[in-house]
Parts: structure tokens; C-alpha cells; sequence
């Protein structure tokens, strides 16, 4: 049985045990993720084809590992102006292997990651509330210090 899913605005046509390298999908090596966008599942002739997608259909995999792609060069020159710019770019890949395809709303052996933008969202929200705390300790500080020199400098003057 194959299927072709969606995901990272390409698409794919994998298999159970397939292992194939997409865009970056949040999650570390070992956790199971799910693709729901499904746009063909079957087998030979026999092959569901989605409107646009297949409805019931998941095909869960499991991450590999993060990495990323060679580097790719974009070079840019202009003739005879002494002008030219050189930028490099290296994608950001997941390579998973696909565990299962379902079909009719059947759940996965494996449970999936729960996502970890819940749990970035709080140490961010956390972080930014020490940043603004540190800003205002030192806000109040900076008075204080300034106004001591001015008034060893003032006592200084009268004592002449």
C-alpha cells in the first residue's frame, strides 16, 4: 500500500518503512509525528484519490534525525560595475521513516509527540518577564547613581 502526503508544500509517495528526507518538522530523533494531509492512498488500481485530501486517512512516521541540506550558492554579478554578491543557504531537513498509513479513521499503534510549541511558548513568556524585571531594577538604579556624583561635586564647590 502507498500514499502520497503533503508536507512542506512538496509532495510524496512513501511506503511503510520508507525513510525520506522533508522540510523541517518540529520534534527530536525517536518521536512519532503525523501527516494528515493525505492526497492519494491504495494500492495498483484500486488507489482512493482525495478531493483534496482523503478524508480518514493519516500516515504516521517516525523522526530520524534533524539535519541539513548541502549548501547551495547564489552568486550575482554584474558586468563591467565592479558589483557582485555571494549568499549561501542550507535548508533545514527531518528524515523520517513512515510507520504506518491508515485509512478510515483508524488510530496509530504509536501515540504522537505532543507539540512543542505549548512548552516553548511558556520558558519565552518566562524569559521575557526576567528581561523586563532586569530593565527596571536598572532603571531605578541609574538615578540613584547618577545623583550621587552631582551631589559630591555640589558638596566639593561649597567646601571651596
Amino acid at each position: 500500500m502507498f500514499a502520497v502526503i503533503k508536507t512542506g508544500g512538496k509532495q510524496y509517495r512513501v511506503a511503510a518503512n520508507d525513510l525520506l528526507k522533508v522540510e523541517k518538522v518540529t520534534g527530536v530523533a525517536g518521536d512519532i509525528v503525523e501527516f494528515g494531509e493525505v492526497l492519494m492512498v491504495g494500492e495498483g488500481a484500486s488507489a482512493t484519490v482525495g478531493v483534496p485530501v482523503v478524508e480518514g486517512a493519516l500516515v504516521t512516521a517516525e523522526v530520524v534525525e534533524q539535519g541539513r541540506a548541502r549548501k547551495v550558492i547564489a552568486f550575482k554579478k554584474r558586468r563591467r560595475q565592479n558589483s557582485k554578491r555571494t549568499r549561501g543557504h542550507r535548508q533545514e531537513l527531518t528524515t523520517v521513516r513512515i510507520s504506518e498509513i491508515l485509512t478510515g479513521g483508524a488510530k496509530p499503534s504509536k501515540k504522537a509527540a505532543a507539540k512543542p510549541a505549548a512548552k516553548a511558548a511558556k520558558p519565552a513568556a518566562e524569559k521575557e518577564e526576567a528581561v523586563t524585571a532586569k530593565a527596571a531594577e536598572a532603571t531605578e538604579a541609574a538615578p540613584k547613581a547618577k545623583a550621587a556624583p552631582k551631589k559630591a561635586a555640589a558638596k566639593a564647590k561649597s567646601a571651596e
